[in-house]
């Protein structure tokens, strides 16, 4: 008579074994789409940051946030192509807070081997592009990250 603790500790080492496999399989084809498409992902974060300071502006009637694309300021956004890094650094935050950093990741979008884009991620988690940038703007002009309920 089997041990059933057995037979299922097998199971367990077989599936960790397929899925470890199956991401190996899935790593260079990411990897190579988060290499192709990184400009995309970068000029949508830039386009995204311009608008929402453009969107401020306007609502604010001047010119209360300077959105220039510079590396001098005081929301400064950073791309390294070479590591497929974002950060964002912000004058508004506090000392004792990290720069925001990112990295692009490519993923799968469907069924098909060949359906793949690119995003940004953070902390293992897909970024919200409008929420990261709100609040970094909510900072950089002095208010709290998030609005109070």
């Amino acid at each position: 008579m089997r041990d059933e603790s057995t037979k299922q500790a097998a199971q367990e080492y077989l599936a960790t074994r397929l899925t470890e496999e199956q991401q190996r399989y899935e790593d260079e084809p990411n990897r190579a789409t988060a290499i192709a498409r990184s400009i995309v992902v970068w000029r949508r974060l830039r386009d995204s940051l311009l608008g929402q300071c453009r969107e401020w502006n306007a609502i604010v009637g001047e010119e209360a946030l300077t959105c220039t694309e510079t590396p001098l300021g005081d929301l400064r956004v950073h791309f390294d192509s070479r590591r497929l890094l974002v950060t964002i650094k912000n004058a508004g935050r506090p000392e004792n807070e990290k720069d925001v950093v990112m990295r692009i990741e490519g993923y799968r979008t469907g069924p098909a081997l060949d359906a793949r884009d690119a995003h940004l991620v953070r902390n293992d988690e897909a970024v919200n592009l409008n929420m990261l940038l709100l609040g970094e703007l909510r900072i950089l002009t002095g208010m709290k990250r998030q609005r109070d309920a």
